[in-house]
């Protein structure tokens, strides 16, 4: 199954004066994306830091690029524009110890 690396930033709803937290609908967005993480679509995701906007990265496991993005756009937060989509490339993993 192929393997996506995912580059999501702050969309035009993100309050800049709010940390990531505290933004609209935290609590259902992170629901949704342990949700992603139990069901194994999700394999790591997280902030990156050091950049002048929000950032994440998440690295997942889907049968399709299409299967991929309409799952990740169920994301209460995509759905609000808090967050957008810049990057998804697929990913050709030759070491883990998973696989």
């Amino acid at each position: 199954m192929p393997y996506f690396v995912v580059i999501n930033e702050q969309g035009p709803a993100w309050d800049p004066s709010r940390s990531m937290r505290d933004q609209a609908k935290w609590a259902e967005h992170a629901t949704f994306m342990n949700g992603l993480l139990a069901d194994g679509v999700v394999i790591l995701g997280g902030p990156i830091h050091g950049g002048p906007t929000h950032r994440a990265r998440l690295i997942v496991k889907s049968p399709s690029r299409e299967s991929m993005t309409a799952r990740l756009a169920e994301d209460p937060w995509m759905q609000l524009g808090l967050l957008r989509t810049v990057s998804v490339e697929e990913w050709d993993v030759l070491l883990s110890k998973d696989d």
